[in-house]
């Protein structure tokens, strides 16, 4: 017997469990299909390397759900200050502060495994969600209104609705003859976990540098990110050093304000892509997250976009379903196209300017850079805009995004 659902969403990391949370307790079956489960959660593991910064939108989104308690009893760490500057032009520095816009913090920075297991915790609390893990996806037939997911332990399960929160790779995208446009950045990301000398900050930084972005991002206690953007050929060499010959190179690349570091604990490194779908939907289907869009990390703002991604088609589908109009349909599906699409590929810009303008040593654009930065901190009112636009809290959002329930339990 095949199983049958509403709606069955492939993927059930960040997007897709927030996507498959905003719908429970409504009229609608879901399935949610995950490959496998994540590592449970010990307070003294070490931190992960796939850490997001989570804004003042996405908070609201997992607060509305009932998700953000399970985030907090494990761990996260606020940041109350960002700061941005040219390397060797300090006084150039822009500083934002959530006292500017009177915020107790601009965001989270919180593990990913930590966000997925929360919400995998509130998924299972909704009887009208089905959990399908572990489940791994052997073959996809899209077909509107009736899709197949065959799984590899043989089993068959339908969806009115096939939700893609499957990623940049995804399949359910491909099955559906979704194209994208794409283009890999000359430039990979460099991630280390480390152990730092002085006590838990509440500020992420980034300086730029000809080749790239230097950032750090506060974990908990006297644990931080680092992130380091540079040409593929370089990271692979700091990849294969060992740890103190890594940290020596640390200590001579990144600014003095980063101290001192006494520990490196994993790292990592990925290339980076642009990518944007041809279309997020068709008849019968959608695409949420990274299977419709990939972003620049520049700004750590993939997961955010991917999270009001979620809380949109999600409020769509249950408008539609209320209203007795067919929640799959491509013209109903439109709506959540029409308000994602757009904020997206504005965000994708703006961080490919971001890209081009601060990772090159031209001297005309490097004056234009400080220039830019010297009056940012210097324009109150441009600046609580920048801050505002990086908590996700201008323009037109989803109510979940707002604080507000779409589905009364």
């Amino acid at each position: 017997m095949k199983a049958r659902y509403d709606i069955l969403i492939v993927g059930g990391g960040m997007v897709g469990a927030t996507l498959a949370c905003a719908l429970g307790n409504s009229p609608l079956s879901v399935g949610l299909i995950e490959h496998d489960f994540a590592v449970p959660f010990e307070p003294d593991q070490p931190y992960d390397l796939r850490v997001s910064a989570l804004s003042a939108a996405s908070r609201n989104i997992l607060q509305t759900l009932g998700v953000w308690d399970g985030i907090s009893s494990r761990r996260l760490c606020p940041y109350r200050r960002m700061k941005v500057w040219e390397a060797d032009e300090v006084r150039a520095a822009t500083e934002f502060t959530s006292d500017e816009i009177g915020c107790s913090e601009l965001g989270h920075i919180v593990e990913n495994r930590v966000v997925q297991l929360a919400l995998l915790e509130r998924v299972r609390s909704f009887a009208n969600i089905d959990l399908i893990c572990p489940a791994r996806t052997e073959h996809i037939e899209y077909a509107p209104g009736s899709s197949l997911v065959r799984l590899a332990d043989g089993r068959e399960v339908l969806g009115r609705l096939l939700v893609a929160a499957d990623g940049g790779q995804s399949r359910v995208r491909q099955a559906a003859g979704i194209g994208v446009t794409q283009w890999d950045y000359d430039q990979h990301a460099l991630v280390a976990s480390v152990q730092i000398g002085y006590e838990q900050q509440d500020i992420t930084w980034q300086q730029f540098t000809p080749t790239g972005p230097l950032a750090f991002l506060p974990l908990g206690g006297n644990h931080a990110s680092l992130v380091w953007y540079g040409k593929p050929d370089t990271l692979k060499a700091l990849m294969a050093l060992d740890d103190a010959a890594f940290l020596q190179q640390v200590e001579l690349n990144f600014p003095a304000s980063l101290g001192q570091i006494d520990k490196v604990f994993a790292r990592g490194s990925f290339p980076l892509r642009r990518q944007h779908a041809q279309r997020y939907v068709g008849e019968g289907v959608a695409l949420v997250g990274d299977a419709a869009h990939m972003i620049h990390p520049l700004a750590g703002q993939g997961v955010n976009i991917g999270l009001l991604d979620a809380a949109a088609l999600a409020e769509v589908i249950v408008q539609a379903q209320a209203s007795g109009e067919p929640f799959g349909a491509a013209q109903v599906l439109a709506r959540y196209e029409k308000a994602r699409r757009q904020h997206n590929l504005m965000m994708m810009q703006l961080m490919d300017s971001f890209y081009r303008v601060f990772s090159n040593s031209n001297l005309p654009l490097k004056l234009l850079r400080n220039l830019g930065l010297g009056l940012a901190e210097r324009l109150a009112p441009a600046k609580r805009k920048v801050i505002r636009m990086a908590m996700g809290l201008e323009g037109d959002l989803p109510a979940l995004a707002r604080g507000e329930a779409i589905i009364r339990e």
